[in-house]
């Protein structure tokens, strides 16, 4: 076993629940702006016209193909047209109060603080996502994870996206560590593992469903509590 010293990890699906939250938040906006009354009173075609799309949206940010104010003005349009909503309805509000309700949200992943109780007694804990500034520092001061994490580079305030090294480079910098010191956690196989890997960090893939993948990290978890044994 490697002597690591810093901990670094992703935020959403990996800390963060994404998933939860996002079903929790597009419910209120569900109810609220009544848009089951456009034609389509099913939620689930809306939250899984939602789920296909920022999928999709944020696979071509990581990839360098859309950038941020790109991603959040298609969102709801891509997402309308999935579910067969006329565009002319989307309320003009509805992508800002998506932000600010979900980075509203508390619920994080299992056995999360239990986790990080115990490594922050052990390692220097970091995060390192493509988030957004504003967004990330909400979610983490919603859910409590703030006090866990001394540093936190974003792909706004690094300037680099995961799978791109320079934003592990970056992180590095501002550490002061060596490569060879660091661990990366990480739910995503291009962005945290491969990007990690760039970057010649060791890796932990987080893989709760347990999904294939072509991946081949340092270390495979499907809980986070398994970082314990390994750690």
């Amino acid at each position: 076993m490697k002597k690591y010293t810093h901990l670094l990890f992703d935020l959403d699906h990996t800390l963060w629940d994404y998933d939860s939250n996002v079903r929790d938040s597009l419910t209120e906006l569900f109810t609220d702006y009544n848009l089951g009354s456009l034609g389509n009173p099913d939620f689930e075609l809306f939250f899984e016209a939602f789920q296909a799309t920022n999928h999709l949206l944020w696979e071509q940010f990581n990839k360098g193909l859309i950038d941020k104010d790109e991603l959040r003005a298609m969102r709801f349009k891509e997402v309308f047209n999935r579910a067969q909503l006329p565009l002319s309805e989307i309320p003009k509000d509805l992508e800002e109060q998506f932000i600010l309700r979900t980075s509203s949200k508390a619920k994080v992943m299992d056995h999360a603080f239990e986790t990080l109780d115990f490594l922050k007694t052990k390692y220097q804990l970091h995060i390192i996502t493509n988030g957004f500034n504003l967004s990330q520092y909400n979610k983490l001061k919603s859910s409590k994870l703030d006090t866990y994490f001394d540093l936190i580079v974003t792909s706004e305030n690094s300037g680099f996206r995961k799978p791109d090294k320079r934003i592990f480079e970056h992180a590095l910098l501002h550490l002061k560590a060596e490569a060879s010191h660091c661990l990366m956690i990480g739910d995503n196989p291009l962005s945290d593992i491969q990007g990690a890997q760039n970057a010649e960090i060791d890796q932990v893939y987080y893989n709760p469903l347990n999904t294939e993948s072509e991946v081949n990290p340092t270390y495979r978890i499907r809980h986070l509590s398994e970082l314990i044994k390994i750690l």
